[in-house]
C-alpha cells in the first residue's frame, strides 16, 4: 500500500480506513481481545462486532498482539558536528524507526554556543518537517547559560510546545555548565513545568584523564573508554540528583550506560526522588569490550558518551533494572557517522564523532532480552517502549495507548519472528551496525503510523515529510503531581523568637586580600612566590605540605626549641595528660 504523495498544503493524513480484526490489544496495564477501527489517523472504535463503513481495509490479526507504536525518546538524526552531519538524516532515521516498530521519535536540538535557542529549534523543525516519515517532537539542549537563555526557554515552552531541556555535566569548555548554573537552570525548568534532562558525566575529570592517556601514547578508541571511567558517570548522576532534590525539579537521566549509574538512580527513587532513567539500545544490547578490537573502524563505531561499559554483564543488569521498574524508559540515542567521518579522530580518540545506531533495533532487542527471558511481560514491554515516555513527556493518552481517541499508531507484533541483525539488511546509511550478528526474537509484522500502513510483509511504504511535529504541554501529571505536593511540604519558615538584646562581641573583618592565603594553603599546586612569603607569617602550617626534607634542613627550623620537656603528670599519675612544660 503506497504512502500519501500529496502536496504540503493538503492535509497529510488521508481518509484511510483500517479495521484490525481479532487483535489481542496490549496496553501497559491490561491485555484483551477486540477489534480496532481507525479513520483519519485516529482510533474510532474498539470492541467486538463493530459496525464500520464499507470499503474498509481489513487486517486479520488472528489473536496476535497489537500494541501502541514505540516512542524513541532520544534520537540525534542529522546531527551537525564540526562541519560534518550525522549519516542518518530525519528521512533515513525515521524510516529505520518505523521498520522496527517505532512510530514517534523525540530528537535533540543542539544549539551551537552563542546561537539562539529559538533559532536552533526552528532550524531542527525545518529539517524534520521536510524529511520525517513519522510524528516527532523535540527536546532542546542548553549549551550555554546567560541572561537571555531563560526568556528563550519560556518562549519555547509557551509558544513552541517544548517541555524538556537537557544540560551537560560533560564536554568541558564546550557545553559543560557549572553546578551553580545547573541549580539556576533546574529552578527555571521547575517553574516552567518542564523536565530537566542531564547528560551525566564529570567533564573536569574526563578532560584530565584524556590528557593523561594521550600523553601515554594511547590514541585509539580504547582511550575513549579509559578516559571515561564508570565512576565519573555515577558521580555526575548523584550530583544531578542532589541538585534536583534541592531545587525540587523533576530529573531525567539520559543514556544510562553503567551498572553504578543505574544503581544511583534506583537508590534515589527508593528514597522518593522524582528521577527517571533512560538506558539506550546500545547499553541494553551490547558492551564496551569492542573498544579493544584490532579493527580500528569497528572499535570507533562504538564510541559514544558515556561509553559502553567494558563489563560484559552490564546489558543483562540494565535489562533487569528496566524490568523491575528501577529504570523506566528506553531510547536509542541514534547518532551515526560513516567510518570516513569517524576517521577524523584516527590519531586522537577525542576527535572521533560520537554516537551509535539503535532506533531500528530498540524494540526487538528489549523483547528478546526482557520478555523472552521472562524478566517482563508484554504489558511492561509496552510501558518501557512507549507508555512511560508518553506520560513523562505529556503525550499520553494521544500516544502510548490503544484507546478511542488515541492516534492510530499501532504495531502488530509477532513474538515468533526471528532475525539476525546485520549491516547488510538494516535500513540505515552506515556501513557498521554495533549489533552485528546478534539474533533477536520478536518483531513487527505490520506497522501503522497516522492510520496508514507503513510496514507490511517486510516492505516499507514511507512518505518523506509526512511526519507531524507534536507539541507537548508543560506540567505533565505523571511528574508534577509529586513535585507540587513536595513544594507545599517543603516551604521554609523561620522560627518565631524574640529579638536578642544581650552583649555582642566586636570582631575585626579580615581584609578580602587575605582570602588568597586560605586558597593557597589548600591548593599548593597553584602557589606563587609572593603568596608563599605571606603564608610563612601565618601561625597555621599548611598540612598539605610536607615538613620533612632530605637535605637536613626542615621547614620549622626557625622555631626555637627547648632541649628538654618535663612531664607534669607522669604515666600512672593523672588519668589524662593535659599539659606539657
Amino acid at each position: 500500500m503506497s504512502g500519501y504523495q500529496g502536496k504540503k498544503n493538503i492535509p497529510r493524513i488521508t481518509s484511510d480506513r483500517l479495521l484490525i480484526k481479532g487483535a489481542k490489544i496490549v496496553n501497559d496495564d491490561q491485555s484483551f481481545l477486540a477489534d480496532i477501527y481507525m479513520e483519519d489517523g485516529v482510533i474510532k472504535q474498539i470492541g467486538d462486532n463493530l459496525i464500520v463503513p464499507g470499503g474498509v481495509k481489513i487486517i486479520e490479526a488472528h489473536g496476535r498482539m497489537v500494541m501502541p507504536g514505540g516512542i524513541d525518546v532520544h534520537t540525534r538524526f542529522q546531527m551537525p558536528d564540526r562541519g560534518m552531519v550525522a549519516a542518518d538524516d530525519f528521512y533515513q532515521g525515521t524510516r529505520a524507526a518505523l521498520a522496527g516498530g517505532t512510530t514517534m521519535i523525540i530528537d535533540h536540538v543542539v544549539p551551537e554556543p552563542g546561537v539562539s535557542l529559538v533559532a536552533a529549534f526552528k532550524q531542527w523543525r525545518e529539517w524534520a518537517d521536510s524529511k520525517s516519515c513519522c510524528d516527532y517532537s523535540l527536546h532542546v539542549d542548553l549549551t550555554d547559560w546567560n541572561k537571555g537563555t531563560q526568556e528563550e526557554m519560556e518562549a519555547l515552552v509557551k509558544d513552541h510546545g517544548v517541555n524538556s531541556f537537557l544540560v551537560y555535566l560533560a564536554y568541558k569548555d564546550v557545553f559543560q555548565l557549572s553546578d551553580s548554573q545547573i541549580y539556576e537552570v533546574f529552578s527555571v525548568i521547575r517553574d516552567l513545568g518542564a523536565i530537566a534532562q542531564v547528560h551525566a558525566e564529570n567533564g573536569d575529570i574526563i578532560a584530565e584523564e584524556q590528557r593523561r592517556i594521550l600523553e601515554l601514547g594511547i590514541t585509539g578508541p580504547e582511550g575513549h573508554v579509559l578516559s571515561h571511567p564508570e565512576e565519573v558517570e555515577a558521580e555526575a548522576v548523584n550530583r544531578s540528583v542532589t541538585i534536583a532534590n534541592q531545587t525540587n525539579c523533576p530529573l531525567y537521566i539520559t543514556k544510562v550506560m553503567s551498572k553504578s549509574a543505574a544503581d544511583v538512580i534506583a537508590l534515589a527513587r527508593k528514597r522518593g526522588a522524582v528521577v527517571y532513567g533512560e538506558p539506550i539500545s546500545a547499553s541494553l544490547g551490547t558492551d564496551g569490550t569492542h573498544y579493544w578490537s584490532k579493527n580500528w573502524a569497528k572499535a570507533a563505531a562504538y564510541v559514544t558518551s558515556p561509553p559502553l561499559s567494558p563489563d560484559p554483564t552490564t546489558p543483562d543488569y540494565l535489562n533487569s533494572l528496566l524490568s523491575c521498574g528501577d529504570l523506566q524508559v528506553t531510547g536509542s540515542a541514534h547518532c551515526t557517522f560513516q567510518t570516513s567521518q569517524r576517521a577524523v579522530g584516527k590519531d586522537n580518540f577525542t576527535l572521533i564523532p560520537e554516537g551509535t545506531n539503535g532506533t531500528e533495533e530498540r524494540m526487538s532487542l528489549i523483547w528478546d532480552k526482557c520478555v523472552v527471558t521472562g524478566k517482563m511481560d508484554e504489558n511492561q514491554f509496552v510501558a518501557v517502549t512507549s507508555t512511560n515516555a508518553a506520560k513523562i513527556f505529556n503525550l499520553y493518552p494521544r500516544k502510548g495507548r490503544i484507546a478511542v481517541g488515541s492516534d492510530a499508531d499501532l504495531v502488530l507484533w509477532d513474538p515468533d519472528f526471528s532475525k539476525i541483525i546485520s549491516a547488510k539488511s538494516h535500513n540505515l546509511a552506515v556501513e557498521y551496525n554495533i549489533f552485528e550478528g546478534t539474533e533477536v526474537r520478536g518483531g513487527p509484522l505490520v506497522v501503522i503510523s497516522q492510520g496508514k500502513i507503513v510496514l507490511e510483509e517486510g516492505s516499507l511504504h514511507t512518505t518523506e515529510g509526512c511526519g507531524r511535529y507534536i507539541s507537548r504541554k508543560p506540567f505533565p501529571d505523571q511528574v508534577y503531581k509529586r513535585i507540587k505536593a513536595r513544594s507545599r511540604l517543603t516551604e521554609l519558615r523561620g522560627v518565631p523568637r524574640g529579638q536578642y538584646d544581650g552583649p555582642v562581641c566586636e570582631v575585626t573583618v579580615t581584609p578580602k586580600v587575605m582570602s588568597t592565603v586560605s586558597s593557597v594553603k589548600t591548593s599548593p599546586a597553584k602557589q606563587q612566590q609572593p603568596q608563599q612569603q605571606q603564608v610563612t607569617h601565618q601561625p597555621v602550617r599548611n598540612l598539605h605540605q610536607s615538613g620533612f626534607s632530605l637535605s637536613g634542613a626542615q621547614i620549622d627550623d626557625n622555631i626555637p626549641r627547648r632541649n628538654t620537656q618535663r612531664i607534669v603528670a607522669p604515666p600512672g599519675g593523672k588519668a589524662n595528660i593535659t599539659s606539657l612544660g
